[in-house]
């Protein structure tokens, strides 16, 4: 038992963004990647640095790291006289001749430079509403075109740049706060010092993080590579555990889906270890997708603990009570062991994580931690030495709340840095401490973080199609590699092509409850995906890969971008 007699609060922020390039020639098509590195990814290092009693767990996709190495390669080629940055919005930043208004370039810029959170940040900054203002105008009036310039595109590409800067940098940072004092008339100059900044955020990511390591606030854990749905690579059958009707895809199974998870773990380790400079303990499943096979081939990885959310633990509380094997004192505080796998599962309390994603963002910070503490409190008095698990999101949630959730986010580790009843903590400081003996279950029900299913990934026809779009591409991979037709570099092109193939983002985004221009963004994104694979083992695309998968026209909660664990009531 440790000495430490407060109830353990585990915080493990999860971040993730699928790859954005097309490997075909190098560009990103979208920018999510490096506008959450200078607005999320920093701020998120800054607020435990600012209090250095607070402990946290914080999960990379490895996927992510890649492109931000990628990000500043490409920024440095650019310095020294090289190609130009490959991101066209990053690129336009420091363009010395924009497109003229009228021209669909333009139009296209200016389209990007709206993609943010309207209350929050636009409106946020007189300047930038101003601009949204004569933005959507010129949607409605094309005539207003001759009475604009170039210098309006550059005022706005500065202006959404600042817009989605981290809040504890617009502080501090004399450039970020000149240039928004500034408020219009940016010259190359001022767009070129803006990149600067861009440069400098992205590239202290990987020195913050490994330093937040080392002093012991922050434990570091991973996804496997590409972010695949695991379970289902392994057996398609497992979204059928939970949701026995759920309908399947066409193809029985994922053609050598073990050795692809395998592949994928690997992978990840390789390029965590090469970023961070340790090796990780822990692993987030991608979206907390875990079955009885999942465990055990994460604990033949070497991973000492993985996570999920608390619908999973529930059914198979549910199912071992049935059973009547169901272990006295069992909750969702609690880690779990299942039969013969060699890792410990946490599991996400959905109902106070929730609350940071869905509710407190239009609370006020104090009232909205002291309502979430209190929570805590009452599990820590009412459980037998429980673990509370806080998991979510770390990027996403923060443009919904005032200044970047600035505020929240700082009164929550003040507070729970000094609680006299509780403590921030991290998996594997708890497993060291031997805090408590993880509760024996026979088997585990598969599932994931999101209403302790897979029907985010399976299930709906555009979901299933993409499977066995998937499918048929991995059938042509293996007889290329089997046929000798590629070389050693060849195939491991082909190799990583396939597993960003494999990713969870395009299966999340594809059905009728999502919005339609990001399914059309991420749908065209994985068959883009796709057809380089075939170019790559030197296959002709089927046709079917040409026609669109899925349309989208849903209005969901936060754009679609955060689900809740469990699902609203009818």
């Amino acid at each position: 038992m440790a000495s430490d007699p407060r109830t353990p609060v585990v915080l493990c922020w999860h971040m993730h963004q699928p790859d954005y390039q097309d490997h075909s020639n190098g560009q990103f098509l979208f920018p999510w990647v490096y506008l959450h590195c200078i607005k999320d990814y920093v701020d998120m290092a800054a607020h435990l640095e600012a209090h250095p009693d607070a402990r946290a767990v914080v999960n990379f996709a490895p996927v992510l790291l890649e492109q931000i190495e990628t990000y500043l390669y490409h920024i440095e080629r650019w310095r020294h006289g090289g190609q130009t940055i490959g991101d066209p919005l990053l690129a336009a930043l420091v363009d010395p001749a924009l497109p003229e208004p009228g021209s669909p370039a333009f139009l296209d810029l200016m389209e990007k430079c709206l993609r943010a959170n309207a209350e929050r940040i636009i409106k946020r900054f007189p300047a930038y509403a101003r601009l949204a203002e004569v933005a959507e105008l010129y949607r409605t009036r094309p005539d207003i075109q001759r009475y604009l310039s170039t210098q309006f595109l550059a005022d706005l590409l500065v202006w959404y740049h600042l817009g989605w800067m981290a809040e504890t940098v617009r502080r501090k940072h004399g450039v970020v706060q000149s240039l928004q004092e500034k408020a219009h008339q940016y010259t190359l100059d001022d767009r070129k010092a803006l990149l600067d900044v861009i440069a400098e955020l992205m590239a202290s990511i990987g020195p913050r993080y490994r330093h937040l390591a080392h002093t012991g606030q922050v434990e570091l854990a991973m996804s496997p590579w590409a972010h695949p749905i695991v379970p289902l690579l392994l057996d398609f059958s497992a979204a059928r555990e939970a949701m026995p009707d759920i309908a399947l895809p066409e193809h029985d199974h994922y053609p050598g889906g073990k050795e692809r998870a395998i592949w994928h773990l690997a992978e990840g380790r390789r390029a965590f270890k090469r970023f961070f400079g340790t090796e990780p303990a822990g692993c987030w499943a991608s979206e907390g997708g875990l079955s009885q096979a999942t465990l055990l081939l994460l604990g033949e990885q070497g991973f000492r603990w993985t996570a999920s959310g608390d619908s999973v633990i529930n059914n198979c509380i549910n199912k071992a009570r049935a059973n009547k094997s169901l272990p006295e004192g069992a909750s969702i505080h609690q880690p779990y062991r299942f039969t013969d796998a060699n890792v410990t599962a946490f599991f996400r309390d959905d109902g106070l994580s929730d609350l940071i994603g869905f509710t407190y963002a239009d609370w006020h910070a104090r009232d909205a931690v002291g309502d979430l503490v209190h929570h805590m409190e009452n599990i820590a008095r009412e459980g037998k030495n429980p673990v509370i698990s806080v998991i979510l999101d770390g990027e996403n949630a923060w443009e919904y709340y005032p200044e970047n959730g600035f505020h929240f986010l700082d009164e929550l580790y003040r507070t729970l840095e000094k609680h006299p009843k509780l403590r921030l903590t991290t998996y594997s400081t708890l497993q060291e401490e031997h805090y408590t003996e993880p509760v024996q279950l026979p088997e585990l029900v598969a599932g994931s973080w999101i209403y302790g299913t897979f029907s985010t990934w399976i299930g709906d026809p555009d979901k299933n199609r993409a499977w066995d779009l998937l499918c048929e591409a991995k059938q042509h991979f293996d007889r290329a590699l089997d046929n000798g037709s590629l070389n050693t570099d060849q195939k491991q092109a082909a190799t990583h092509q396939l597993g960003l193939c494999e990713g969870s983002d395009w299966f999340w985004w594809f059905g009728d409850y999502n919005p339609a221009a990001v399914v059309r963004d991420f749908e065209q994104l994985y068959r883009r995906h796709l057809a380089n694979l075939y170019e790559r083992i030197g296959y002709p695309a089927p046709s079917s890969l040409f026609q669109p998968l899925s349309q989208g026209g849903g209005e969901p909660a936060k754009g679609g971008a955060m689900r809740p664990g469990h699902e609203a009531d009818p």
